[in-house]
């Protein structure tokens, strides 16, 4: 009862990875989440393998996003079902959902209607790319909006795009989502007004613009799309992984003028670039990241990885 979110009822319809992150998070930190579930078959998430207790066990992605929660089964296309859904509703504090789009308004519980017959709820729908646009009724998925939205397009190497490993857009927008309820129910308890609670719509595609901000921001104001550097940054130099001379890999990185000073006196022992002028400052150290990756990576070629 000392967690910060007992007493918090949150009702999900949800599945793969974005709302169920979303209500993981609520769930953690002490909220009770109801999860309900489709009777044939339930969050299709829990398919997408069995590795979890071996052959015939759960699927790793939907153990990672549902620990906590309760679930049950409903089928809210029939009247008990979906009285019963309501009558969860009735007592929850939220409600999170990402099904198809239209989905929700057609059982009668989109943000319009919960507003009408749950007030106290707070609605919290999560799509593809939002409403009121023209692809609004479109599907997306991890993959397709992390493309979409040039996440590839920075990831990985010159002209070797990537997908970076999570799935970034999805467990983004999960964050995001919790983060607006969490907001939101600050607000109420700092002021309870008894108005209806206020809806949160949040899209994959926006968030992972919002994402992108720094990219975006530095190509208007450059005019130079930011190019994949592997495990390198654009931002920062010198930044990357280098191999040792035993085969492993050594990642090192600085973020400010201080930091370069110390490698290159203290570890890799270059006092001429240290004092060298080009290199002064993070955006000269950008502009000749090369020479320093080089000088970097000749040190860690020379010297092996020591455990303890």
């Amino acid at each position: 009862m000392n967690a910060p979110l007992a007493g918090v009822t949150v009702v999900a319809m949800e599945q793969a990875v974005a709302a169920p992150m979303c209500t993981r998070v609520l769930a953690d930190f002490g909220a009770r989440v109801i999860k309900v579930e489709n009777p044939n078959g339930g969050d299709f998430a829990r398919d997408y393998d069995d590795v979890v207790n071996g052959p015939g066990g759960l699927a790793a992605h939907f153990v990672w996003c549902n620990r906590g929660k309760e679930s049950v089964t409903l089928n809210t296309k029939s009247p008990a079902g979906l009285d019963l859904l309501h009558r969860l509703l009735d007592r929850a504090d939220a409600f999170v959902s990402n099904l198809a789009p239209g989905s929700t308004a057609r059982m009668g519980i989109a943000a319009a209607d919960l507003a009408q017959h749950h007030p106290n709820v707070i609605p919290v729908e999560i799509d593809g790319y939002g409403p009121g646009v023209p692809i609004s009724h479109k599907r997306a998925y991890d993959l397709l909006v992390q493309a979409e939205s040039g996440s590839c397009a920075i990831t990985g190497y010159p002209g070797m795009p990537a997908k970076p490993g999570p799935a970034m857009a999805d467990f983004t927008t999960g964050l995001y989502a919790a983060i607006s309820i969490l907001a939101l129910l600050f607000a109420r308890r700092a002021h309870p007004d008894g108005v209806p609670a206020p809806s949160v719509e949040l899209s994959l595609f926006d968030v992972m613009t919002d994402v992108m901000g720094y990219a975006l921001t530095y190509t208007q104001h450059s005019g130079i799309d930011q190019q994949p550097l592997g495990v390198g940054s654009p931002a920062v130099a010198p930044y990357g992984a280098f191999p040792t001379r035993d085969g492993q890999t050594v990642v090192l990185g600085t973020t400010n003028d201080r930091e370069w000073q110390r490698v290159a006196r203290e570890i890799i022992g270059r006092p001429d670039l240290a004092d060298d002028p080009r290199f002064a400052t993070n955006a000269g150290r950008c502009a000749h990241r090369e020479i320093l990756d080089d000088a970097i990576g000749t040190w860690c070629a020379r010297h092996e990885i020591v455990a303890g």
